[in-house]
């Protein structure tokens, strides 16, 4: 929320002053809050798996700053939550590559992702804007067989 650019000068102070973003109404500690993304649904290439079923792969990235990223999850419509398969990340503080292949079936469907830091906590689900202290919310996806439209 508050990465620095352009930095032109620095002030030593023996005391705590507000910064920039604090002074607009941001958050005095800018904790990043853990998030995921879709970012690929790729149904035009589909795996065919083993039984014959037309797998599509669902990829993104989650994140949550050094916390680190224990699991993801993947929600087709209103079915139970399934763990999706994560890359190991270069570190902690960076973003965790992950993905599902989902069993496909015709008609339309919603697709959502959450995940959890490295502590076990949830991301949070209730959508609320950037400011002042970051944005939070689901990243859902609508898909109908060669459309996607965000939600």
């Amino acid at each position: 929320m508050k990465q620095p650019k352009w930095i032109e000068s620095i002030e030593f102070t023996h005391h705590w002053e507000p910064g920039f973003w604090v002074e607009r109404g941001w958050n005095r500690v800018a904790q990043m809050h853990t998030t995921s993304v879709i970012d690929t649904i790729a149904v035009d290439t589909a795996i065919i798996g083993a039984d014959n079923h037309k797998l599509v792969p669902i990829s993104g990235i989650a994140h949550a700053g050094a916390r680190g990223i224990s699991k993801v999850e993947v929600k087709v419509d209103n079915v139970p939550w399934e763990e999706a398969l994560m890359r190991t990340p270069l570190s902690p503080p960076t973003w965790v590559m992950w993905r599902f292949d989902w069993p496909f079936f015709p008609g339309k469907h919603t697709l959502s992702v959450r995940c959890y830091d490295g502590n076990g906590a949830l991301q949070i689900a209730l959508p609320s804007p950037p400011e002042p202290d970051g944005a939070t919310g689901l990243s859902d996806r609508s898909v109908i067989p060669g459309y996607l439209t965000g939600q």
